[in-house]
Formats: C-alpha cells, sequence, structure tokens
C-alpha cells in the first residue's frame, strides 16, 4: 500500500511537470557515444547497421568542467542507426566529464541530447534546472564548418543515471536518417522509484512499473533462465524508454551489466522481421545471443520475442533484436 502511494504521487507529479517541460525535451537530438577505441567500435557497428560515418579526426573544446575552465582534445565521428544520430567521441587522457564518465563505467553512451534553437533558450534552461537543483556538469564550444557548436551537459547522472544534455548548433543540427531503426533506449538501474521521482521533479513524465514475470523459453548464455524483474516506461520522445530494474539472481545479464558498468544505458532495441535470421547474422560477426525471451502471450498482439545479442565488447552497448507482434 505504501509503495502503491508513492507511485500515485509520482504519477500526480508528473502530471502537473510535464507542462512545464520545454518542447525541446520531446525530441532526441543525438547521443554521445563514448569510446576508448574508436576504430574498433565503428568497424563493429558499421557491420551491425551504423550509417553515414564521418570521421573528423582530432577536434578540441573549450570551456568549463564543474565551472572550471577545460579543453578537451579528442578523436570525434558522426553516424546513424537509422532514426538514431550518434556522435562518437574518443577523448585524450584529462580532467572532464568524458574522461570521469569512461573511468566509472568504461565505453557507453554517456548523453542523450536535445536541441535547442537558441543560445538564450539553453541559458534558459539552466536557470530552470538550477532552480530546481540541477547544475551544470560541462559546457563546451567545438567549432565546426558552419559555425560553433555548443554542448551543455547537465549533473542528472548521480540521481538521474544519464546525462541530461543541450545542444546549440549555429547552422542547425544534421537531420536523423529514416525512420523505424531504433524503437528504444533502455537503462538497467538498481532503484525505480528514486529515478522516477528525480526526473517528475524536473518535469519529465514519471514512470509506470511493471512486473515482467518468467517465461520457460527464456534463456541466458543458452541455458534456462527464470528471472522475474521490474521495469518502467517513459514515452516523452520519439524512442521510448525502458527502465529495467533486475534482481542479482539467478544470473542475468542486466544484473552482468550493473557489475560490469554501473547504472546507466545498457541496450538500444532493433526491431525486425524476422528474428531467427537477425540472431543468425549476429552470430555470424562472432555475437551470441547472451539472453533471450518472449512476452505476452505467444503470436496473439501485444506479444513478441527479444534477443539480446552479445556487442558490449563494441562500446559497451547492447543490441537487442526484437520481434514484436502487431
Amino acid at each position: 500500500m505504501v509503495l502503491s502511494r508513492c507511485l500515485l504521487a509520482c504519477l500526480a507529479l508528473a502530471g502537473t511537470c510535464f507542462a512545464e517541460m520545454p518542447e525541446f525535451y520531446k525530441k532526441v537530438s543525438r547521443v554521445i557515444w563514448l569510446v576508448k577505441d574508436m576504430d574498433h567500435c565503428i568497424q563493429g557497428w558499421e557491420k551491425l547497421g551504423l550509417s553515414d560515418v564521418e570521421e573528423y579526426g582530432d577536434v578540441h573544446f573549450e570551456g568549463q568542467y564543474h565551472g572550471k575552465p577545460v579543453s578537451i582534445d579528442a578523436r570525434a565521428a558522426t553516424g546513424k542507426l537509422g532514426n538514431l544520430t550518434v556522435d562518437m567521441l574518443q577523448p585524450e587522457p584529462g580532467d572532464n566529464a568524458f574522461t570521469a564518465f569512461l573511468g566509472r563505467h568504461g565505453d557507453g553512451i554517456f548523453s542523450i541530447v536535445h536541441e535547442v534553437a537558441s543560445m538564450p533558450e539553453m541559458t534558459k534552461e539552466a536557470e530552470r534546472l538550477h532552480g530546481l537543483g540541477v547544475g551544470v556538469l560541462q559546457q563546451v564550444t567545438v567549432d565546426a564548418d558552419d559555425g560553433p557548436i555548443t554542448l551543455t551537459f547537465f549533473d542528472t547522472e548521480p540521481e538521474g543515471k544519464y546525462v541530461l544534455g543541450l545542444v546549440y548548433w549555429t547552422g542547425g543540427a544534421p537531420a536523423a536518417g529514416p525512420p523505424g531503426k531504433i524503437s528504444h533506449i533502455a537503462f538497467v538501474v538498481r532503484n525505480a522509484e528514486a529515478v522516477s521521482a528525480y526526473w517528475a521533479k524536473l518535469g519529465f513524465p514519471a514512470m509506470p512499473k511493471a512486473h515482467a514475470s518468467p517465461r520457460e523459453d527464456s534463456r541466458y548464455h543458452a541455458k534456462p533462465l527464470w528471472l522475474d524483474f521490474d521495469v518502467c516506461w517513459q514515452r516523452h520522445t520519439q524512442f521510448t524508454y525502458e527502465w529495467i530494474i533486475p534482481p542479482d539472481n539467478p544470473p542475468n545479464l542486466y544484473a552482468d551489466f550493473l557489475k560490469e558498468h554501473g547504472e546507466g544505458i545498457q541496450h538500444l532495441g532493433v526491431p525486425v522481421e524476422n528474428l531467427e535470421e537477425s540472431i543468425a547474422a549476429y552470430q555470424k560477426l562472432g555475437y551470441a545471443a547472451a539472453q533471450s525471451g518472449a512476452w505476452g502471450e505467444n503470436g496473439k498482439k501485444g506479444s513478441g520475442r527479444y534477443s539480446y545479442m552479445d556487442t558490449d565488447s563494441i562500446g559497451g552497448v547492447i543490441a537487442e533484436v526484437i520481434h514484436p507482434v502487431n
């Protein structure tokens, strides 16, 4: 009963704050993906669908980190996983938010970034979040052919489990690729209520929570898996955000991620027409099915099957191939 009251309170708070959420948060512009070996990651993900890759070589960022001047050198590249734009960075050693993330988590998606129309709009949002207790983690500018790009990263990861980012691109950010490649961005966390309340406080929707019951056809590294876990969703962007709260036992891929990387973005959902063919294609490239299963009643609307392919070794992100029944 206490838990139910807590969730109802969060949902009520979300309903109050959601109207105050700036419109630009309803669309993801890109993600910032931090890696230690860009060549390895680009080569791996190009085989899995990363397209339109443009490598910029070494780029230089200037700005502030925790309010102090910072200069960052990094290799940079941009590509598209269908409707998701990826900015991949391999930063040089130094004291900044990028290297701090790599030190804590290893390779992975550092920030989900939304585009603003002007620098005053970015400043206004920084002031709004400051009033809610959220500071600027890092703000940097990098030169581009059509003008400077300013990126502001807010200090949301400790409680929100990812870094919220804004970008202002003088010439306008390039459009994402065709729709339909990535359906959702998934996080693994230890506590749903605290994370939900945090984002609701900032004006984002709270997370309705459901319980995933075990299925007899679930597998973990090809062995039977009997796994109960909780899962939440947010649906305020073109991608659904899926929040998974796993138990430590029995052994499972979500718990493995927590041990290896800590809380954060674990996988990207990739809908496919033929699950078996997609799994075989990944396996041919050397990526096994690390965990698989299904939801709903087999063959009925609202059901489906999934398989997490073991792509963690190329950038710290799992590809989940899924075949929903619509």
